[in-house]
């Protein structure tokens, strides 16, 4: 993407990582002015002069809400005269469901993918949770669908802070990614094996190693809830580690997922600023402004 007369528009919540990547990018930054009604209705208010080339920043965890502002926001653009809109979403929403699981379910994914590329002409993304589908242009069918890995900034994070960790998936949909973290640096890593006895209720089979004495770090995509790492904790405990921490992508923390993870016996808790939190050490800025410069 050309860096002339081009702009990054962002939204009051994720203010700072959007002043991040337009730093990064060498781009002007200017912020979209959210006022929520009384009744739950959003006003949506953009710079009044757009330049052709306009990328918009919005991670979409808890997505209902900021959906409906994005699609206001990316339409007023659209009458502003802007030609090219891209959405930089580190988090991406909805991708989980890819197929019903019951007669009249909604595939989620195909839905709000073909609803984002109406309104947009490219996507920008990290590590999407995607499933049976793999390609992130099939998921949300934007001329031009970005997919980028975390995995060099968080190897480069752990390098920084432990020496020689143990990196450990806690079930088999994490290999992909604590494979890409290890391998770059050379790190040990394995993968448990999960069984879901409920939404909130799992049971962990860990992959049969010496783990006594290692820095042993948890790593996954996303965290939600959990529980399923709080279970590969508890299960990692009893086999005298030096110590036990939890790099994720997306810390996404409901239902008290970080007092969860501390209770259950993690030293560190650490994400990526993908979705603003306490424990983000690790800034995507300057990925995400490679991919806009490609």
């Amino acid at each position: 993407m050309s860096t002339v007369a081009s702009l990054v528009l962002g939204f009051a919540e994720g203010e700072a990582q959007a002043c991040a990547l337009a730093q990064a990018a060498g781009l002007p930054y200017q912020g979209i002015d959210i006022h929520r009604f009384p009744d739950g209705e959003s006003r949506v208010r953009l710079p009044p002069t757009l330049p052709d080339r306009v990328v918009i920043y919005r991670s979409l965890d808890h997505p209902n809400e900021k959906l409906v502002e994005l699609a206001l926001a990316a339409a007023t653009a659209r009458t502003l005269g802007v030609r090219h809109l891209t959405l930089v979403a580190p988090y991406l929403c909805y991708m989980r469901q890819d197929q019903a699981f019951a007669p009249g379910e909604a595939v989620s994914q195909r839905i709000v993918g073909g609803l984002l590329a109406q309104w947009l002409d490219a996507l920008v993304t990290v590590d999407p949770h995607l499933h049976r589908v793999k390609r992130l242009g099939d998921a949300v069918p934007v001329s031009r669908a970005t997919c980028l890995s975390a995995a060099a900034p968080m190897a480069a994070f752990l390098a920084r802070v432990l020496d020689r960790p143990l990196l450990l998936g806690p079930d088999a949909e994490s290999r992909q990614w604590v494979a890409s973290v290890a391998e770059p640096q050379g790190l040990d890593y394995a993968v448990a094996a999960k069984e879901r006895l409920g939404d909130r209720q799992v049971r962990i089979r860990l992959p049969h190693l010496d783990y006594r004495g290692r820095d042993l770090v948890l790593v996954d995509d996303m965290v939600s809830t959990g529980h399923s790492l709080a279970a590969a904790i508890e299960a990692v405990k009893a086999e005298g580690p030096a110590s036990i921490s939890v790099l994720v992508t997306h810390g996404l923390f409901v239902e008290g997922a970080l007092e969860r993870l501390a209770r259950a016996g993690a030293r560190s808790v650490w994400s990526t600023d993908s979705v603003p939190h306490p424990s983000n050490r690790v800034h995507l800025a300057p990925l995400l402004a490679g991919a806009l410069a490609d």
